[in-house]
């Protein structure tokens, strides 16, 4: 029997359709090759297959900056700029203060980088805060959004696509100089995923720097405050929790980040628009993408997983 070639392209892309144990959908997600870990927190790529006319109501919400390369689907998104629309296109998204409001219709292909605190800054300059709530084009950082399309269009392999995009971010980085974050900013993301009730005068001091500019350097890199950045990061983590996408281990001291019961509900109510309840009543798939994807990358910082091992959740 003479055996169906398929075709090549996103139209047969073969991106495992994983789901966590309680049935969520989960991105093709991995940490960056080791050159590119000092400005790439991870990489992903989604296939959720869906009738034409399907469309899911949703949300976005990430505490870093994120290109991603939408092959398939049409989105729409409230931004800080009003709704925007958008197809096939490379997009810059900045990161979000709270639950960005998204729709997707018909089946969607995405594929992205999730970008680590500073790397604007480092290597072109750009300040976070310009770009919170946003989408721009690629091209505004250096990524030429049509070929970068046309080159992951050509495959139907997931590696590839990350592969790829990792070779365009060393041209990017080498075209720059390749400067790295501050290392402040580092040791502060590394807070955000480990201890998000830290004092940030006693991280300060441990840093050895005065705590006026802890704050510049944080507002420059992160688009917020200290105290806002270590209050969406421990929302996140909740709002991970709620949708099985967190390591089950850990509810307990997620928890206990909060004084108690009102204090959860209503800084979670401000940052997701819903209340824990509502929230897990609600189907949040595109939203459970990018929180598993986050906490893989939380459990892999703090080494509590292997790279590659399989997730508490899966």
């Amino acid at each position: 029997m003479t055996q169906k070639r398929r075709r090549p392209g996103i139209d047969g892309a073969i991106a495992p359709r994983l789901r966590s144990r309680d049935g969520q959908p989960i991105s093709y997600n991995r940490a960056p090759a080791p050159d590119l870990a000092p400005w790439i927190a991870r990489l992903y790529a989604a296939v959720v297959d869906a009738p034409d006319d399907h469309r899911v109501e949703c949300g976005l919400f990430n505490d870093t900056s994120v290109f991603r390369l939408q092959l398939k689907g049409r989105w729409t998104a409230q931004t800080a700029d009003g709704p925007r629309e958008a197809a096939r296109a490379a997009l810059f998204f900045g990161p979000q203060t709270r639950r960005m409001p998204v729709t997707v219709t018909g089946s969607f292909v995405s594929v992205g980088i999730l970008l680590r605190p500073g790397s604007g800054h480092a290597l072109i300059g750009a300040r976070t805060a310009d770009h919170l709530d946003r989408m721009v084009s690629c091209d505004a950082f250096g990524l030429p959004s049509e070929a970068a399309l046309r080159i992951l269009e050509s495959s139907d392999d997931p590696e590839q696509w990350l592969q790829t995009l990792e070779g365009l971010i060393r041209q990017i980085v080498a075209g720059k100089g390749g400067r790295t974050p501050d290392p402040v900013t580092t040791l502060f993301e590394s807070l955000v995923l480990t201890d998000p009730n830290r004092s940030v005068a006693a991280f300060a001091r441990e840093c050895g720097i005065d705590q006026r500019r802890l704050e510049r350097i944080v507002r420059r890199d992160f688009g917020m405050s200290p105290k806002q950045v270590l209050r969406r990061g421990r929302a996140i983590d909740m709002a991970s929790h709620f949708r099985g996408v967190a390591d089950h281990e850990e509810a307990e001291q997620l928890a206990l980040r909060y004084y108690d019961q009102s204090h959860l509900i209503r800084e979670f109510t401000e940052l997701f628009g819903m209340s824990p309840k509502q929230f897990v009543a609600t189907p949040q798939p595109i939203l459970t993408l990018a929180l598993e994807s986050r906490q893989a990358w939380r459990l892999e910082s703090l080494r509590r997983l292997a790279p590659g091992a399989v997730r508490p959740w899966q």
